[in-house]
């Protein structure tokens, strides 16, 4: 856009300099050629002052005085046919001039100025000034070249204002399609800075505006979320639990795969919730951890369930949202309460590590078994217990999301042992 305007800016100043300059130009020409004119009519004047006064000798020596000062070849035709100052052949306007008309006439070599003296002995005098071209444009060439080089220097002075008049308009827009690009991209703390043009400026904060109304909505889309996923998880590992000790084996398997296609929807729907709202963010995993801790000692305590926890003293900052890391706790405390017996000891420790925080949780129970051909645990949808699979799955999303993995281990006594290596911002 800079260089459009400024080619746009040079043709326009170019055509106003040319409709002025020509003009000007071709009129400071004729001015020098009428001055020259005008100088030499004088000198002619001051001659043919002496003709009918002076002899051929005084009429001679003034004449060879005036071109000696004014440096033009000066001659006095007389009207017997005599010849005074500077030899030159009696050409057809000096014959008009005989007439008593006096007339400037041009030349092969510039113009001839003449000027009638009448009353002379014998009829009319004629008295001639030579122009040469030089004389005729005697400084023409020099203003010519000052016209041109004002006409450039206009020309470059009207391109450099252009040039930045256009960057004080591309640069703004320049950042306002940076930051589109970094909110496309999923940054969504991008903002541009307000300047440039009124309707420019009215973009930028558009644009800034409508950046914090997506966040805004992300934001309450993934508390939604959160939201959704602490209420349900809980009352359905309770219905699981009970609908494993009713009596009936036909029933409970029944009941079992409906829970199981129950939660397998909600969790699918959290996730995809989840996923479409993610966006760079960091937390105090510590916090986070004690409260999701603390949500789920209520039901440890109504199933005698041990549990250990171990916290850093301090704030623990890691690259994973609240959000996000308040589901992974809920997802992996609700594998061990849905896939380890009443009772069962379990503890959750955070620790700093190299590379940022380390969340291990382990219980005391079997242990993690994949089921007969399912595969890697890992991987999404598959479960060695029957459950949905996608537990695991969300705690690697979101391991991976900051920048860390997950590891399965057992502990000493054959449980399992979930290993989370969180990144820093």
């Amino acid at each position: 856009m800079r260089r459009w305007l400024a080619l746009l800016v040079a043709a326009t100043t170019s055509l106003v300099l040319i409709a002025l300059l020509v003009p000007l130009g071709l009129l400071v020409r004729q001015l020098v050629e009428s001055g020259a004119v005008s100088q030499a009519t004088a000198e002619a004047q001051s001659v043919a002052a002496v003709v009918g006064t002076a002899d051929a000798g005084g009429l001679a020596l003034t004449a060879e005085r005036t071109a000696a000062s004014s440096g033009h070849a000066i001659t006095v035709f007389l009207p017997g046919g005599d010849v005074v100052g500077s030899p030159v052949r009696r050409s057809p306007a000096v014959e008009l001039a005989a007439r008593g008309r006096s007339l400037v006439a041009e030349t092969p070599t510039g113009a001839e100025v003449l000027v009638a003296v009448q009353g002379v002995p014998g009829g009319t005098a004629v008295v001639r000034t030579g122009l040469t071209r030089q004389d005729l444009t005697r400084g023409v060439r020099e203003v010519w070249l000052g016209m041109l080089v004002l006409g450039l220097a206009l020309i470059g002075v009207g391109i450099f204002v252009a040039d930045r008049l256009a960057l004080a308009l591309t640069r703004p827009m320049t950042g306002l399609a940076r930051v589109s690009h970094r909110l496309a991209g999923g940054d969504l703390a991008a903002r541009t800075a307000v300047s440039g043009p009124p309707e420019v400026r009215d973009v930028g904060l558009a644009l800034n505006h409508l950046a914090g109304r997506i966040s805004d909505l992300l934001a309450e889309e993934r508390e939604t979320a959160a939201d959704v996923s602490h209420r349900l998880r809980t009352p359905l590992t309770g219905l699981r639990l009970e609908v494993e000790s009713l009596s009936d084996p036909e029933s409970a398997a029944r009941l079992q795969a409906r829970v199981d296609e129950l939660e397998r929807a909600v969790t699918s729907v959290i996730t995809d919730v989840r996923r479409r709202s993610r966006e760079s963010a960091s937390c105090d995993a510590a916090e986070v951890v004690r409260e999701r801790v603390t949500f789920w000692a209520v039901l440890a305590e109504d199933q005698d369930r041990p549990m250990e926890l171990e916290l850093p003293p301090g704030a623990l900052t890691v690259a994973v949202g609240a959000a996000d890391l308040s589901a992974c706790v809920d997802a992996l405390l609700g594998n061990v309460f849905a896939h380890t017996p009443e009772g069962t000891p379990f503890g959750v420790r955070l620790t700093p590590s190299p590379g940022g925080a380390r969340l291990v949780v382990a219980d005391s129970g079997p242990g993690l078994r994949p089921a007969s051909g399912s595969g890697d645990l890992l991987e999404r949808g598959r479960s060695g217990a029957g459950s949905t699979g996608l537990g695991l799955d969300i705690a690697r999303r979101t391991a991976e999301t900051s920048g860390g993995s997950l590891l399965l281990d057992t502990t000493p006594g054959g449980g399992a042992m979930v290993i989370l290596e969180l990144g820093t911002p």
